[in-house]
């Protein structure tokens, strides 16, 4: 258990996941009218999209940490860097159209059961990334797996 807390790469992943969400929920407590501790609470610990994406921060400091210690060469890099480029992708398209859907479909469950009698209940918007939330988060995650493997 004492070598993984002491290893870069375990170390740049929390760092990077933590540090992400700490800014996420810094930025979107000032870009609310009145904040509330305890969305912002909510915020940190299990929020999704918003800046800078924790998703990009945590892949690719997991995998510019591998790549420092075990080599750009080494199986275990390329795993990594491939599991950075589908998560990246995934945030950034397929989670963001699903809460463009979402938010569509929720619009048409409230018209529906405004002029019917059938209730129904509204689906779950998942909050996918713009393109600059995941480049800051990939940044930061970068910056950050640096810091570790070379202090």
């Amino acid at each position: 258990m004492y070598d993984i807390v002491q290893s870069p790469i375990f170390l740049s992943a929390l760092f990077s996941w933590f540090i992400s969400q700490v800014l996420k929920t810094v930025i979107d407590l000032f870009r609310r009218d009145r904040p509330q501790a305890r969305s912002a609470f909510a915020r940190l610990l299990w929020g999704t999209g918003g800046m800078p994406s924790s998703h990009s921060a945590v892949v690719t400091s997991l995998a510019t940490s591998i790549g420092f210690v075990e080599g750009v060469g080494s199986p275990l890099f390329i795993l990594a860097l491939f599991f950075a480029f589908l998560t990246i992708r995934d945030a950034v398209g397929v989670r963001r159209a699903a809460g463009s859907q979402a938010v569509v479909l929720n619009k048409l469950i409230y018209d529906l059961s405004r002029t019917t009698d059938i209730s129904v209940k509204s689906v779950k918007e998942i909050h996918g990334h713009k393109f600059s939330e995941v480049s800051v988060g990939a940044l930061l995650g970068f910056f950050i797996a640096v810091a570790f493997c070379n202090l």
